[in-house]
């Protein structure tokens, strides 16, 4: 049976400074966002986007990421917990950030880049959309390497199966590293190919929605739920609740008429 590593969550110790894993991933999904987009851009002139908008673009995001993956993990999932601690709020580099919230704050973001820059909403998220996994991958890598978000308990003879110390002696699934196989790198390989090609506006978009949101509430099933709407539900999660809007949106929008 495997154990997970336990690595020291701080990946370089420099005197009072310390630089975590967990900020590394973060680094490492907005660089492949700037790789991926210069190559977008210079092969789909489509989108009209250049180098300087998207760095703008980049900057709007990681606003949005930060701040809304934060409030999201407070308002979303440990309301109390902040509510008596509000001076952890800030604390970003201890880890605790939502996807659900980080994607609203996302969408805020690109609204108002698409209105300085005279973009509609749908060019600017169909842009990014492809660009997004790869970073959400190493989010989770960043989570497990954390040791946190482990999951359920599984049969000891599961291939896969793996005891997180800090929580206890039973094999659980490692649930991180489903969800980045599934968001990350099978959503990327998905949204990279349907792009390829120039799709009607809102479409690229759709299949981040429907993909994301379908992954998302079939790796729930493996990772130990938190609390869910009516509570610690092992029936179904806050993160599968969330995650049903973004299936219905995403297949709203890629079987609607598009107008000519």
């Amino acid at each position: 049976m495997l154990i997970h590593p336990q690595f020291d969550p701080v990946a370089i110790h420099l005197g009072p400074l310390a630089i975590r894993w967990y900020g590394l991933m973060y680094l490492a999904g907005f660089i492949a966002f700037l790789i991926l987009g210069r190559r977008r851009a210079a092969s789909q002139p489509w989108h009209g986007i250049d180098g300087k908008q998207l760095d703008d673009l980049l900057f709007h995001g990681v606003l949005g990421v930060i701040i809304g993956g934060r409030l999201g993990q407070v308002l979303f999932y440990e309301p109390g917990y902040y509510l008596a601690h509000p001076l952890e709020i800030a604390a970003v580099w201890k880890g605790g950030m939502s996807f659900h919230g980080g994607f609203l704050g996302v969408l805020v973001a690109m609204w108002l880049w698409g209105r300085r820059h005279g973009r509609t909403f749908f060019e600017v998220t169909d842009f990014i959309a492809p660009l997004v996994p790869l970073g959400l991958m190493a989010g989770r890598i960043g989570n497990f390497i954390n040791g946190e978000l482990w999951g359920r308990v599984t049969t000891a003879d599961f291939p896969l199966a793996m005891i997180f110390p800090q929580v206890d002696s039973l094999p659980r699934h490692p649930s991180p590293l489903y969800q980045a196989a599934g968001e990350g790198l099978l959503l990327f390989v998905l949204l990279w190919w349907y792009s390829a090609k120039q799709r009607p506006v809102g479409a690229v978009s759709g299949l981040f929605l429907l993909g994301y949101g379908v992954f998302r509430f079939v790796a729930e099933f493996f990772r130990e739920p938190d609390a869910g709407i009516f509570g610690h539900s092992y029936t179904i999660s806050m993160g599968q609740w969330l995650s049903l809007p973004m299936v219905a949106a995403g297949l709203y929008l890629l079987t609607r008429k598009i107008k000519s």
